[in-house]
């Protein structure tokens, strides 16, 4: 049963293939989900009668970009939404975020989180914590939070707060974990806060959807949101898409974060492309294939270490919401050990031994594996957790399930070799 091309252990091979047979019912569904979006993005492309011109880029001003047009029209229809904006020059999520959010809040509103405490790099930016460097409640808007009970949604206390809060303008819904045990949101979840919000209120419901995209038969948007925004180096840039991150939502919302993105009164009509549209149009249409075989991997790798005995999450059985697997390794030797596998599966920086550093934007160290054909893309097969009890691994992206399984089966390896796992 050897590996044809890597020194795995039979015992570990021999553990993947039950992990694979025990995942198939859900491996069915991803395929499902995966065809219905597949073919949804298609009518998008046709729909909006793209063709060679909107492939190509410009330059200065970028007036008149029918290309940056016509890929602002197909990310709204593939996700479900009224309009969409969407740029190379969005860094990251949380920049993404952060436009969309100073876009619609001004001085004196509230913002009040319904997910719990928000992942790591948003905090600075609403102003949880840090001073002076510009955030939200450096310019006087109010925070407020619903803390989880028990780490699902407490609607009790969301429906209490939506009640008692002052001048609240957004209700802000993450909807992947982060670096967090509790599960990920469903759009049904997602849902539920949306109704729940405007029957009480007149507040915007904002998702942060990154990891989300293309998981399930329905979007935010879709499930009664108002805006959403994600990266393209996640989801839906389809690990072509070399950067860049969009805005989705109601029409006269994404506006308003266009004026953010560039200045009020140009908005969406500046920026030049610079030839990017070509990947983040090839990115898009790549994004519902390439986002089922990260769900798959994610799946075998729930199965795979449940039957070592270690504590998953989500487990195999469940249902996906996004495209992150947590798995409780315990110590600090077994995270290391697990990314250095997954590094050494990697295309590219495979002979790079990870090691834990202070990770700009967390307070933790931070160690990653992520050999990536884009830096940082969590869409491609990559690991990574803080150097904090009890020691989870945050695994997320697949490019390609094969490949991906391999990573996970060496990671397993490197954990035997280490003398945290007994096989």
């Amino acid at each position: 049963m050897s590996h044809a091309f890597f020194e795995i252990d039979d015992s570990i091979l021999a553990l993947a293939k039950q992990a694979e047979e025990a995942c198939e019912a859900q491996f069915a569904r991803i395929e499902q989900v995966t065809e219905y979006n597949q073919n949804k993005v298609l009518k998008a492309f046709i729909q909006n009668r793209i063709g060679e011109q909107h492939l190509l880029g410009s330059t200065g001003y970028g007036y008149g970009d029918v290309g940056r047009e016509a890929l602002d029209r197909t990310f709204a229809a593939a996700l479900g939404a009224e309009a969409a904006l969407v740029r190379h020059h969005f860094t990251c999520g949380t920049h993404t975020l952060g436009v969309a959010l100073f876009g619609i809040l001004r001085p004196g509103d509230t913002l009040l989180c319904v997910s719990g405490t928000p992942y790591d790099t948003i905090q600075p930016v609403i102003g949880i914590h840090g001073e002076g460097m510009g955030s939200l409640k450096d310019f006087g808007v109010r925070y407020e939070e619903v803390e989880l009970k028990e780490g699902r949604l407490d609607f009790e206390a969301i429906e209490k707060a939506l009640k008692q809060s002052e001048h609240l303008k957004m209700v802000y819904v993450q909807r992947s974990r982060g670096y967090d045990a509790r599960p990920t949101l469903t759009t049904d979840e997602i849902g539920k806060i949306a109704d729940l919000t405007h029957r009480l209120s007149k507040a915007i419901v904002f998702v942060d959807n990154c990891y989300g995209e293309f998981t399930d038969f329905q979007t935010p948007t879709e499930a009664g949101a108002d805006l959403m925004a994600g990266s393209l180096i996640k989801n839906p840039g389809g690990g072509i898409a070399r950067t860049g991150g969009y805005i989705a939502g109601k029409k006269e919302l994404v506006e308003l974060c266009a004026y953010r993105a560039t200045v009020p009164g140009l908005g969406a009509e500046v920026g030049a492309s610079l030839h990017e549209n070509r990947n983040m149009f090839m990115g898009l249409f790549a994004a519902p294939h390439v986002t089922g075989e990260a769900l798959k991997t994610a799946v075998f790798a729930a199965g795979v270490f449940e039957q070592l005995g270690y504590t998953v999450s989500p487990a195999s059985s469940e249902e996906r919401y996004d495209i992150i697997q947590c798995i409780q390794l315990g110590t600090a030797k077994a995270l290391e050990a697990f990314c250095r596998g997954v590094q050494s599966g990697a295309p590219i920086d495979s002979y790079v031994v990870p090691e834990a550093w202070d990770m700009p934007g967390y307070e933790d160290k931070v160690i990653m594996a992520a050999g990536a054909f884009i830096s940082g893309a969590s869409i491609e097969f990559s690991a990574d957790g803080p150097m904090r009890e009890p020691y989870c691994v945050w695994m997320q992206g697949g490019l390609n399930y094969h490949s991906a399984k391999t990573g996970i089966l060496l990671a397993v390896q490197q954990m035997k070799e280490a003398g945290e796992i007994d096989l």
